[in-house]
């Protein structure tokens, strides 16, 4: 899957495990960039696990469309689809099989 990233900052963050490890700690930083390797591998976001340890879910509430998968606890990284228009299905929900891109937005602890 194409990952792409919200900020240049991001970016460049995301592909040094140093910066990584700088930024979000020795532990974050390792499954960061394990999380990143994982989401690149898959075919689309419908091979993404979503059970632990990647957990990759849907957000709801102000985050509606975007979805996350788990660091470690209590980070997210958070990403939306990247792909325009959005597939839907029939019954007009995603078709996870068909999203072949993805934004990342953030590495956060959103539930402060």
């Amino acid at each position: 899957m194409e990952v792409l990233f919200r900020t240049g900052k991001l970016q460049r963050t995301s592909n040094s495990e140093e910066l990584l490890k700088r930024e979000y700690g020795t532990e974050n930083g390792r499954l960061i960039m394990h999380r990143l390797s994982i989401l690149a591998a898959a075919n689309s976001l419908a091979d993404v696990p979503s059970v632990r340890p990647e957990r990759c879910h849907r957000l709801e509430g102000n985050r509606k469309g975007q979805f996350a998968v788990d660091v470690k606890h209590p980070f997210r990284m958070v990403f939306e689809p990247a792909t325009d228009p959005l597939p839907l299905m029939e019954d007009g929900g995603l078709d996870l099989a068909r999203i072949t891109s993805i934004r990342i937005l953030s590495i956060e602890d959103y539930h402060k």
